[in-house]
């Protein structure tokens, strides 16, 4: 209405003999110029999730129907916007007029039959009737029928361009399937996290308490101490299982203001992993070339998950046998960290764990993420783990 108001006015200014406000062509002519006139709204980003929202409330869109949640980016989805929205003014003002008009028209040609007329003369009507007036009721309904099927016609046609024009642009999916790929790729950190944490922690405290309850009457103080070790090895996981559910509410106390969650333990924090383990009843032989608090933050947070996943296989696998652990930092060539595990296992363990599950896997993922490589399988009597992790797209 302001564009077509506007139009009129500046219709009366321009043109001699100009009557908007009082023949229909003049009207019609307005608002011609006025629907082209409008449609550049649609460029601003916001009018898309306005004109969606409408299409779907108003249209009888079937839930099927996708059309793109967000403001318009592209100047493709704005071009596509701005046709809807010019078929929306086009259709809409047409229908909104012809509602205005045909319904008091439809009465008075009901009531033509009942009454003198007068009321009609200026239209003509009673002339056109002549002698049939009988028939001015039945123009009347077909007025009426003529309005609803415009109105049904034209919320067919909308709902029928509203995906083609509302609908998601290949940038629009393309940044869907990002942000799935981000809430996916999110939700696998997490379940490696608490696979690798929490799973070492159970596995460790599973053979602990089998230790104190074959013992409880021949050697109460290796049960008090196995006991003791449970303790302590809960209380880490916890601190533990602490961290990683902090990386769920990271981005909430971020937007929030809130404190960060506790860090997440890297290799600095080896040595109380090691005695966790070692009280488990599985000896650990720790050979480190170089000190193991000056690496990189994300190399030393995913070599600590490894190590502590490469322990819980073998707490779960093979028992309390010794471990060798080796961790190299290479700085001839190209900087890498190098992660070798090694223990003794049996044929039965072998076959069992020849086929990898999903501990294995989640160390494979983690050097991945690092573009590093890794490897383990049995070597004669002795299983091997094998970690590579770059250091320089670290650094």
């Amino acid at each position: 209405m302001p564009y077509y108001l506007l139009t009129g006015a500046v219709l009366v200014a321009v043109v001699p003999g100009a009557r908007p406000l009082e023949s229909l062509w003049w009207q019609l002519a307005a608002y011609a110029v006025a629907v082209p006139l409008a449609v550049p709204t649609a460029f601003f980003p916001l009018v898309r999730p306005l004109e969606a929202t409408a299409a779907r409330s108003l249209c009888g869109l079937p839930a099927s129907a996708e059309l793109a949640p967000g403001p318009a980016t592209s100047w493709d989805a704005r071009s596509r916007t701005a046709v809807w929205y010019g078929l929306h003014l086009a259709l809409g003002g047409l229908v909104s007029a012809v509602t205005l008009a045909l319904p008091p028209a439809a009465a008075l040609l009901v009531a033509l039959p009942f009454a003198d007329g007068s009321y009609a003369r200026g239209l003509g009507w009673p002339a056109l009737f002549d002698g049939a007036r009988a028939l001015a009721p039945a123009a009347g309904v077909l007025l009426l029928a003529a309005l609803v099927a415009a109105a049904a016609g034209a919320g067919a046609l909308l709902a029928r361009c509203a995906p083609a024009l509302l609908g998601p642009t290949p940038a629009d999916r393309l940044a869907a399937a990002e942000e799935r790929a981000a809430r996916l790729a999110s939700r696998d950190r997490l379940a490696r996290e608490l696979h690798d944490s929490v799973g070492h922690a159970l596995s460790a405290v599973t053979l602990q308490a089998s230790a104190a309850r074959k013992v409880l009457d021949a050697d109460p103080e290796f049960a008090r101490q196995a006991l003791a070790a449970i303790e302590e090895t809960t209380r880490g996981a916890v601190g533990e299982l602490d961290s990683v559910l902090g990386l769920l509410r990271e981005g909430e106390e971020a937007a929030a203001g809130g404190g960060r969650p506790a860090p997440a333990p890297t290799l600095a924090d080896l040595d109380g992993l090691l005695a966790r383990t070692r009280a488990a009843g599985v000896s650990v032989h720790l050979t480190a070339a170089g000190p193991l608090d000056r690496l990189p933050p994300v190399v030393s947070r995913e070599a600590y998950r490894i190590v502590q996943e490469g322990l819980s296989n073998v707490l779960r696998h093979a028992g309390r046998v010794p471990v060798h652990l080796l961790i190299t930092e290479h700085t001839d060539g190209e900087d890498e960290l190098e992660i070798v595990m090694e223990n003794p296992v049996s044929g039965a363990a072998r076959w069992r764990r020849a086929g990898g599950g999903r501990g294995l896997r989640g160390i494979a993922e983690r050097a991945a993420l690092l573009r590093g490589s890794c490897a383990w399988g049995p070597d004669c009597d002795r299983w091997r783990l094998t970690v590579r992790l770059p250091l320089g797209t670290a650094r």
